[in-house]
């Protein structure tokens, strides 16, 4: 196409956000309460279903049909997109044109059906995530031309891609505005509104808040039927509920139903672990982490890490073992202990400690190690594991420091501490210690497998060696 070159030496790592198109938005009325479900299908909204654009120009309809309560994501972006069923009419086209394609090679260039074909992916793709990244949206235009290969960019378009990325991501902006602009309860695309932004920072690029670690729920809408108020009630009902005994399942309920509410506090004000703990003390338990961290990503937390960990321990045992130069001299005193017997926790940490050596990062910035009888002052740690040894070797505690406080006691164990601690930085959205970008990057991509396909080099090496 004659846009296809134009686009070919576009950064695809870092997505840009452009400028969406004007076009009247017209809804059709919706009732959000339960008893609205079983009216009419044209008052009835869906918001995995928006309609089929007939064309991209402003007269086209821009109704989009919303469910009648907000339900969060249950599906993490799938490993083979599936490109969905288009129109009666523009199935038979493509049909037709992979015929031609397949007889003589012949390219289909009917621009009258780019619109139903955009329109779709669109709605396909916001099923799984609102921002698609570049390397997402690359993963679905190569599973369009996999299945059309008649849509594919003439010879002037290296790999017949290029030109069908640039109308992926204009139409997936296209399609986030005219959500913005009905009467949608989309908290991930309003929160980003430039009129929600400061004066200085009004630029649609500009401090944009959106899933940067594969979370599948970064900001869901509210409940159907609940409001602001009726959320802080139950969150200031939940400061009770904690003080009581054998309510586990009341406090489960609750921060279930006040997910969204939560989430939109963690991530438009970005409060301090220590206020946010006295405002939602709840959280602060290994159960509701592990809940939360499942709510945001749909997938178990501890037996997750756990379960990969233990899977690679012996491979990388072999590459510590081999690993020569200061590194290697590093972790010999470690991997000695291997030859002993040890418990199964020990084993972990071991692992876990050689692995950060390993990466050529330092387990100290990690863990604070002290004696029971001489406690670390750990006001200056911002996110550290503190390790208190006794007279045996398993240790004697084990909590989570973050900013200065200890946010989470009585972890057990290191490696539980290490998942929890992931799901901590997941539950209040904080930023990875630059000085461990490589461990928390196994920790998320390996052992979590969480945006797992794309790696740096330093981690996409240590993971073809695991493989191999």
């Amino acid at each position: 196409m004659h846009d296809a070159c134009a686009f070919a030496q576009q950064d695809w790592l870092c997505p840009r956000t452009l400028e969406d198109r004007r076009a009247r938005c017209s809804t059709k009325a919706y009732n959000h309460s339960e008893s609205s479900a079983s009216s009419t299908p044209s008052s009835t909204v869906l918001l995995d279903q928006p309609p089929q654009d007939e064309s991209s120009s402003a007269s086209s309809s821009d109704t989009i049909i919303l469910q009648p309560s907000a339900k969060y994501r249950t599906e993490r972006w799938p490993t083979n997109f599936v490109i969905p069923i288009f129109s009666y009419g523009v199935e038979m086209i493509l049909e037709a044109g992979n015929q031609a394609y397949e007889r003589d090679g012949s390219l289909l260039q009917d621009p009258s059906i780019y619109s139903d074909i955009l329109e779709k992916l669109a709605e396909a793709i916001y099923h799984y995530q609102a921002y698609p990244s570049a390397l997402q949206q690359l993963e679905v235009v190569e599973a369009l031309l996999n299945k059309h290969p008649c849509l594919r960019e003439p010879v002037t378009s290296y790999s017949g891609t290029y030109g069908w990325q640039n109308r992926l991501k204009m139409k997936m902006a296209n399609y986030r505005s005219k959500l913005k602009r009905c009467n949608v309860p989309c908290p991930e695309l309003h929160i980003n509104s430039l009129k929600r932004k400061a004066p200085c920072d009004r630029h649609p690029a500009k401090k944009c808040k959106k899933p940067k670690r594969a979370e599948v729920n970064f900001l869901p809408p509210q409940p159907s039927g609940e409001t602001d108020d009726s959320l802080e009630r139950d969150r200031q009902e939940l400061l009770n509920e904690v003080k009581k005994n054998n309510n586990a399942k009341l406090i489960k309920e609750k921060m279930a139903n006040t997910f969204s509410y939560r989430r939109l506090e963690v991530v438009s004000d970005s409060p301090a672990a220590a206020d946010f703990k006295e405002r939602w003390p709840a959280l602060f338990c290994e159960a509701e982490i592990k809940e939360e961290f499942r709510r945001i990503t749909t997938i178990p937390l501890e037996q997750t890490f756990m379960c990969k960990l233990d899977e690679y321990t012996p491979k990388l045992i072999t590459l510590m073992k081999a690993k020569g130069g200061a590194v290697g001299i590093k972790m010999r005193p470690l991997l000695d202990r291997l030859s002993q017997k040890q418990s199964i926790e020990m084993r972990r940490e071991t692992v876990i400690r050689s692995l950060i050596l390993y990466l050529g990062e330092k387990d100290e910035e990690l863990f604070e190690d002290c004696l029971e009888d001489s406690r670390s002052d750990v006001s200056n740690c911002i996110l550290k594991i503190l390790v208190v040894h006794g007279t045996d070797e398993d240790p004697v505690d084990v909590s989570i420091l973050v900013e200065g406080h200890e946010i989470l006691p009585g972890c057990n164990s290191t490696a539980k501490a290490c998942s929890l601690l992931m799901g901590l930085i997941y539950a209040l959205n904080l930023a990875y210690p630059p000085t461990l970008r490589y461990t928390f990057e196994v920790f998320q991509k390996l052992l979590l497998e969480l945006d797992r396909f794309k790696l740096s080099p330093k981690v996409n090496a240590l993971k073809l060696k695991l493989l191999s």
